[in-house]
C-alpha cells in the first residue's frame, strides 16, 4: 500500500471538522514557499465562507494536528475560501462550474495560443469543452490542460 501524502492525511482528519462547521472541504495543499512550509485548507459553503468559519475550522484542525502529529516539521496553517476565481482540480469542481466562465491554460499551444477563455459547457472526466464569446467551441483532453480556473468579469 502506498504511503499517504501529508495532504491526504490532513484531508482525512479535516473532513469531519469542516463538515461539522457546515462547510465543504474544497482542497488541501502542503507546499514549501521560500524556506517555509504552508498547510492550506480551502473551505466553501453556500452563501460564502465567513472569517468565523475559517477560525472555527482552523482551531479544530490545529487541535487534531497537535494530537495526531502527522507533520514532523514546522509549518503555517491557513484556512480560507478558495476565492471567487478558483482553480478547478477535482471532477466535482468541473461539474459544479458548468455554465460558468473559465480560463483554460494548456501545456502546449493549440491554434497558436496556450490560453482560452469561455463558458464551460461540458466535462466528462477525460475532456472538457468551452464556448468562447464569439461562439467558437473548443474541446481539450485533460492531459493537454495545465490549469483551469473560474473567472469573474466586472
Amino acid at each position: 500500500m502506498a504511503k499517504k501524502s501529508i495532504s491526504e492525511i490532513v484531508t482525512e482528519l479535516a473532513l469531519p471538522i469542516v463538515e461539522d462547521a457546515g462547510c465543504e472541504l474544497m482542497d488541501v495543499e502542503f507546499i514549501k514557499e521560500g524556506g517555509d512550509w504552508f498547510l492550506r485548507i480551502y473551505i466553501d459553503k453556500t452563501g460564502g465562507v465567513t472569517l468565523d468559519d475559517c477560525e472555527k475550522v482552523s482551531r479544530a484542525v490545529n487541535d487534531i494536528l497537535d494530537e495526531k502529529d502527522p507533520i514532523q516539521h514546522a509549518f503555517y496553517l491557513e484556512v480560507s475560501s478558495p476565492g471567487l476565481e478558483r482553480q478547478l482540480k477535482k471532477p466535482r469542481d468541473f461539474e459544479k462550474a458548468i455554465g460558468q466562465l473559465v480560463e483554460v491554460k494548456l501545456y502546449k499551444a493549440v491554434g497558436n495560443t496556450k490560453r482560452y477563455e469561455g463558458e464551460l459547457v461540458a466535462y466528462d472526466g477525460e475532456t472538457l469543452a468551452i464556448k468562447t464569446e464569439n461562439d467558437e467551441s473548443h474541446q481539450f483532453t485533460m492531459d493537454q490542460i495545465a490549469k483551469v480556473k473560474t473567472l469573474i468579469k466586472f
